[in-house]
């Protein structure tokens, strides 16, 4: 189970900077297969196309749930598609251009797919939060916020009310449609923190695919921080 949050732009909202609201990457760590669990500490955010093997210079993060070895597979044929292109050209690649070569990964390998569902993160040129998911044979999309994996549809509607500010009213402004809608506006990182970690907690109450531990990818102007947190263990 994976999320990712991009909180630049917002929907039909106002734009702003994004060290005011950083892009949130999170995952849980549990893998499982039907009722055994087969892993408590299987990550599924990762840091790609750094120079280093802890990847701390990363400029990008990939999100991979579903068949973990196809997941890892994945991961390590992006990573090093990064780093040979930042070998070449002297500067990390952007998150636009990595989309797409994805994309094209994935697309080459369209008649035996890999079996997992990816999510793409990072900055734009214009130093904007972006977002890009994926279906299996590399058709993608730019997006405000996604989740994935085996609660993907449970978080997604708390996703669309919280962050895209979906069926969000005014108490007492009127009565059906004469209701007026919340003021969007960019949410604060503490506010992203909070909803992250409020949709991974609803998550594993009603999955036992999703649990154990809440990793949580920061990606700023500064670099990618990371944070951890405990989740429900059975």
């Amino acid at each position: 189970m994976a999320a990712m949050f991009s909180q630049n732009p917002l929907m039909n909202g106002p734009n702003y900077s994004f060290s005011d609201a950083p892009k949130t990457n999170s995952g849980e760590f549990r893998e499982h297969r039907f009722n055994p669990i087969n892993s408590r500490m299987s990550p599924k955010v990762f840091r790609i196309g750094g120079t280093t093997a802890s990847q701390e210079d990363a400029t990008l993060v990939l999100s991979v749930v579903g068949f973990a070895a196809d997941g890892e597979a994945l991961r390590d044929h992006l990573d090093t598609i990064c780093k040979i292109y930042r070998y070449r050209h002297g500067k990390p690649m952007t998150v636009n251009a990595c989309a797409k070569r994805l994309s094209t990964v994935l697309y080459s390998k369209r008649f035996f797919p890999y079996y997992s569902h990816a999510m793409l993160g990072g900055l734009d040129e214009e130093g904007r939060g972006a977002v890009y998911s994926y279906d299996p044979v590399g058709s993608y999309e730019r997006e405000q916020c996604r989740a994935g994996g085996a609660a993907g549809s449970l978080i997604m509607p708390f996703l669309d009310n919280q962050v895209n500010f979906k069926n969000q009213y005014i108490p007492g402004s009127g009565e059906g449609h004469e209701l007026k809608e919340r003021e969007r506006r960019p949410l604060t990182r503490t506010e992203v923190e909070t909803v992250v970690k409020d949709a991974f907690d609803g998550a594993v109450e009603r999955h036992i695919e999703v649990g154990d531990n809440l990793q949580m990818l920061i990606i700023t102007a500064d670099g990618i921080e990371e944070t951890f947190l405990p989740l429900k263990k059975d």
